[in-house]
């Protein structure tokens, strides 16, 4: 049985078809994978870090062809692509450079004994990914996962399949498979399985979790945002940061967890900032063809995601809102929305309570800083946030107050990123770390030898009943 991709933007156009693997060769991969797991992880640590490098420099000598056909199966412009490519690369070097400090263990020998700490890995991880960045998203987890001596099974979503498996099967010691919630299921319970790392929606999250925690496994779990952005009433935003708010909401369609989902403006000043706003999205949003370079934001990834948004866009003119439509979308078959601010809605309309993950963003106005809290953290949801403000201080401070994960200052969504900055949520946005030296421990654990001084060779010892003294 085949899994058919089709473009988003040409839905009657064959992108690629994978083969999706049967649930009977599960055990097998998985047992094939633990053996070559014992292997590997005996493999010396600069040897595996040398091989991650040469696998960072394959992916770079394909990432033209790569990112032409990450645009065909997924809707993302292909510079966008291109560029996601390039900061997977990225990330796998620095992550080369970073771990020897990471994953060399620890030895004290002193007055109270000796104490050793190794980083062990877990054996099989699966990792499960999505389809909206599947190369960054998938390489956040592999490479770690591979350095640390661990073997990796991953399974990637099959609205994006192809240009991740051509992009795994350059790396060391990963197997990928492909098909749907019973094929996780099957990889979570097999007993081989060490560790479970997932990124994406609220449901499926659940469901893994829970699958773990009936399986006693730990999971990383980097689930769905609805990401506000505040702004102060000190913002002074240059129309070039307009331009960079515009993508933070919009990028991928709006398709993305740690999008600008809310906006936040002080009453007194909405005005000029829809004003600005409004030219930005002008300046910046080119909707079309995703395989054609000028284009900023494509077509949604399915019929059924343009389906929903447009009953959502529908719902918050319904409930009072006033739609602005920032660009027109191409005529065709595509699965193409278009992006629209919308203003005056109620806290409690769907376009502002949940995650829209599409191109659809509210402007909400606030009188107090209070108020203003208390709203946004009105929410399951933890993953981002940002804070603009002209007093850098100041944004820090107000950013404690907020709910989330990880708060940027005066940008949101990937600009600011950086590979030294742990990236995670809080609440139902789920748990564990990515980037950093953080993501990297997610894929180790410590294992201790101890030896009381006490009990070393020559020593008096303790009484049989006695509890540690340090």
């Amino acid at each position: 049985m085949m899994i058919p991709r089709e473009n988003p933007a040409r839905p009657s156009e064959l992108v690629g078809t994978i083969p999706v693997t049967p649930l009977a060769a599960v055990d097998d991969l998985v047992e094939t994978a633990h053996r070559r797991f014992h292997r590997w992880s005996a493999v010396p640590l600069p040897d595996r870090l040398q091989r991650i490098w040469v696998a960072a420099d394959a992916i770079d000598a394909e990432r033209d062809e790569l990112a032409l056909l990450l645009a065909r199966e997924s809707g993302k412009p292909v510079a966008d692509c291109r560029g996601e490519i390039g900061f997977a690369t990225t990330y796998l070097r620095w992550l080369c450079d970073q771990a020897p400090s990471v994953f060399t263990g620890t030895e004290f020998d002193d007055a109270r004994g000796r104490l050793r700490l190794t980083p062990a890995p877990f054996g099989v991880v699966a990792a499960i990914t999505p389809w909206n960045a599947p190369i960054i998203l998938s390489l956040l987890k592999l490479g770690p996962a591979l350095a640390a001596g661990n073997t990796v099974i991953l399974k990637p979503s099959p609205l994006a399949p192809l240009a991740v498996t051509r992009v795994a099967d350059l790396l060391p010691e990963t197997t990928v498979v492909h098909g749907g919630p019973d094929l996780v299921h099957a990889l979570i319970a097999h007993p081989r399985v060490g560790k479970i790392a997932f990124t994406g929606g609220d449901a499926a999250g659940r469901a893994i979790a829970a699958a773990a925690g009936q399986a006693l496994k730990p999971v990383l779990l980097e689930l769905g945002g609805n990401d506000a952005a505040v702004f102060l009433d000190d913002f002074a935003l240059t129309p070039a940061d307009y331009d960079r708010l515009v993508l933070a909401s919009f990028a991928t369609s709006g398709q993305v967890c740690m999008a600008a989902k809310r906006l936040y403006v002080p009453d007194h000043r909405a005005s000029e900032f829809v004003e600005a706003y409004l030219a930005a999205a002008q300046r910046i949003l080119l909707v079309g063809d995703p395989t054609e370079e000028a284009v900023t934001m494509g077509p949604v990834v399915t019929r059924a995601a343009a389906d929903r948004l447009r009953a959502l866009i529908t719902d918050s003119a319904a409930h009072g809102g006033e739609v602005i439509t920032l660009a027109k979308s191409p005529g065709g078959e595509g699965y193409f929305v278009d992006p629209v601010l919308v203003l005056g809605l109620p806290d409690h309309a769907a376009l502002v309570r949940d995650e829209q993950f599409g191109p659809a963003v509210p402007l909400l106005t606030y009188r107090t800083e209070d108020e203003v809290v208390s709203r946004v953290n009105d929410s399951d949801l933890g993953l981002g946030a940002s804070v603009w403000s002209a007093d850098e201080s100041r944004a820090f401070d107000f950013a404690t107050a907020l709910e989330a994960g990880f708060t940027f200052i005066n940008t949101h969504n990937r600009t600011g990123m950086s590979l030294r900055a742990p990236f995670g949520g809080t609440k139902r946005s789920g748990h564990g770390r990515e980037y950093a030296e953080e993501g990297l421990r997610e894929y180790i654990q410590t294992t201790v030898t101890h030896a009381p001084a006490p009990f070393r060779p020559g020593a008096a010892g303790l009484p049989a009943r006695a509890y540690p003294t340090s």
